[in-house]
């Protein structure tokens, strides 16, 4: 299979078990999944359904028990911890709920903010994060704080900051659930057309029916497994 044709992301055969005291949770019970570049693949299914776990394996903050985890083709299970972190910052992107901005930083800081930690030279980091900023509407706001900003604002602000990097995929959980209908919708269409437009996968946990009707494929997870 070409580069181009291999998922993003593809889990195969994924098991995750957590412990709590003395009772053995299965969080994943054998997943296979696979999201295409430019792909919005929404995650959908109860608390506990296994939403947050398969998050957490695809953004390499977590490791499965069993199975195996792709990025762009490449297993990641060999990976060191420094690997992972540096895969981490280089080639993914994340979305929170709460924003995740840093308050005493303006909005060109905050988006400027991983290229600086990745070594970006300061020109380059001038233009990429203009881009960006236009391209998500809020080139007039860069020298605005988070405070100023409303919050389909500030999650415009964090959805240019994790594109900036051009990362191959995007991790978002619930990236609406603090919106109003109308600003989510912005907020849906911002991630659709930028996702498609830069070849970006997007996975996104969410309770959002707004959201699913939006996205090109849902998945529903009920007990650890794909429905």
């Amino acid at each position: 299979m070409s580069a181009a044709n291999q998922p993003v992301v593809a889990l195969h055969g994924v098991h995750k078990t957590y412990r709590l005291g003395t009772h053995v949770v299965p969080a994943l019970q054998g997943v296979d999944l696979a999201v295409q570049r430019g792909e919005l693949l929404a995650l959908t299914g109860p608390s506990g359904s296994g939403k947050s776990t398969i998050l957490n394996l695809c953004g390499l903050i977590d490791t499965p028990d069993a199975g195996d985890i792709e990025l762009g083709g490449r297993s990641v299970a060999g990976l060191t911890e420094a690997q992972r972190t540096l895969l981490r910052r280089d080639a993914l992107g994340f979305v929170f709920q709460s924003f995740n901005l840093v308050p005493v930083m303006t909005v060109a800081e905050n988006v400027d903010y991983p290229l600086f930690i990745a070594g970006v030279p300061l020109a380059e980091r001038r233009d990429r994060v203009a881009a960006q900023l236009r391209a998500v509407g809020l080139q007039d706001h860069a020298h605005h704080r988070p405070d100023a900003l409303s919050g389909g604002q500030r999650q415009r602000v964090a959805i240019a900051r994790a594109l900036v990097k051009r990362p191959r995929l995007v991790i978002a959980d619930e990236p609406t659930a603090s919106l109003d209908s109308h600003t989510a919708d912005q907020v849906l269409d911002l991630m659709r057309e930028r996702g498609h437009a830069e070849g970006a996968a997007f996975v996104i946990a969410t309770h959002d029916s707004r959201l699913t009707r939006r996205c090109d494929r849902v998945v529903a997870l009920l007990d650890g497994r794909l429905q």
